[in-house]
């Protein structure tokens, strides 16, 4: 009986999940506190923890991210990376996705990807190099530096699980960081032999014998970049160093007093007092309306990422909470006869939620509980790439819209598209570096 009250827990926990993807954007949140208000009322179990220092650390980035962004300093970034990329145009399938990576991986955000968009299309297909290749690895790359941002919100998750068995920042990214510039390396070499080449695909053809195809007339030019939106970027960027700096060096981290005694700051609270600092110096320094924060696309869609988080990191606390026993017990020796299986769920249970940060509250904690070394954990952290599985997500879909050569596509199987490869490249070669990393710990 008690067997048969979990399945239809898990499967109203999963139903609920589905839901909110459907009606995407903050809705997996919302159906999550259904879910919540479900264990309540109708199991009579107590509400599960709520990720409290995750949500700040993610409101307290995006509101300094939302400031820069404002102020001018992501065109200052994307112009920067749009002249590397410009730089190597023959090396673009490899150029791109590092390229990606690299500012993502900075900013905390998969959004600087879209700005770069226009320039990996023409780049590649001013040089006949099949459009595909450096677009799908570019936005896939995108999503895979989520897990090496000492800024993103998925990173915020991981550092507040982790932190309290004595693995920082630093020791999460010294992991994710190399296997994932590895993982993307590989990728490169890969795709770069994916597909027909551009002159002999015939979808191509079609397009430029029926006339429906130009050769670009001209490069896609970067906004003008300010003053003030290089200073910004500069802040935003020394903010984020100094975490990373302090996440290295114990030193760094001021002593308080604490009921009597000297203490280090936590460091999730440093991340939380360093953004918002960011945010104030950019604000008075940069010649922004600090009111008009909340309007930035970056400060809107943190909050929605924040509301996401709130509700389904609550409804699947809850339910592990509830029946921890019977999940540790039932999962204790598949894990121990192959941990790998963590790895499968973060990318599963990522593909359905398309989201690192819920993926991550979902599954690491019980990874935790089946005692699972942080390290190994760290090591199996990036399959959350797993949110790249299904067409669904919007950098997806603007990238099939924006290649005019055909190449990147969508399958009539749907699952068969462009970004499946980079994907599974990615998570295989990832986490099967990180474990060898973890494994040297």
């Amino acid at each position: 009986m008690d067997m048969l009250l979990i399945l239809i827990q898990g499967l109203m926990v999963i139903g609920l999940i589905a839901v909110g993807v459907h009606y995407k954007g903050m809705a997996i949140g919302l159906f999550g506190a259904v879910g919540v208000l479900a264990f309540v009322l109708l199991f009579k179990i107590a509400p599960g923890s709520v990720p409290v220092s995750a949500m700040l650390i993610i409101m307290s980035v995006v509101t300094a991210a939302g400031a820069m962004q404002l102020a001018g300093g992501i065109d200052y970034l994307v112009s920067l990376a749009q002249k590397l990329i410009r730089r190597f145009p023959r090396q673009i399938t490899f150029v791109a996705p590092l390229t990606t990576y690299g500012f993502c991986m900075g900013a905390g955000t998969g959004n600087i990807y879209y700005s770069l968009m226009p320039v990996i299309y023409e780049v590649s297909y001013a040089n006949k190099v099949r459009p595909e290749r450096p677009l799908a690895l570019a936005a896939t790359a995108g999503q895979l530096a989520i897990t090496s941002s000492p800024v993103s919100a998925a990173t915020a998750a991981m550092v507040g699980l982790l932190a309290p068995l004595g693995f920082k920042i630093t020791d999460i990214l010294s992991i994710t960081v190399p296997a994932s510039i590895l993982a993307i390396i590989v990728g490169a070499f890969v795709m770069n032999r994916r597909g027909k080449e551009l002159e002999d695909d015939p979808e191509y053809q079609a397009r430029l014998a029926s006339g429906e195809l130009q050769p670009p007339s001209s490069e896609a030019q970067a906004k003008p970049v300010t003053a003030e939106g290089k200073r910004s970027a500069l802040i935003f960027l020394a903010g984020v160093a100094f975490i990373v700096c302090a996440g290295i060096f114990e030193e760094l981290r001021p002593l308080v007093n604490a009921k009597g005694k000297l203490m280090e700051v936590d460091l999730s609270q440093l991340i939380q007092i360093t953004m918002f600092t960011v945010a104030a110096l950019i604000t008075a320094l940069c010649r922004i309306k600090a009111g008009d924060i909340v309007k930035s696309p970056l400060f809107d869609s943190g909050m929605v990422a924040v509301v996401a988080l709130f509700g389904v990191a609550w409804m699947a606390n809850t339910f592990i909470a509830a029946n921890e026993a019977v999940i540790v017990g039932g999962l204790g020796e598949l894990a121990k006869q192959a941990p790998i299986m963590i790895a499968v769920a973060l990318f599963a249970v990522a593909a359905i939620t398309t989201s690192q940060s819920s993926a991550t509250f979902s599954i690491i904690p019980i990874g935790i509980a089946l005692g699972l070394s942080p390290a190994t954990l760290a090591a199996m952290w990036p399959a959350v790439v797993g949110v790249f599985l299904l067409p669904t997500n919007g950098s997806q879909i603007a990238t099939v819209e924006l290649d005019r050569t055909g190449s990147t596509r969508i399958g009539a199987a749907v699952i068969n598209h462009s970004f499946l490869l980079p994907t599974l490249i990615f998570t295989a070669v990832s986490v099967g570096v990180g474990l060898l990393l973890a494994s040297l710990k």
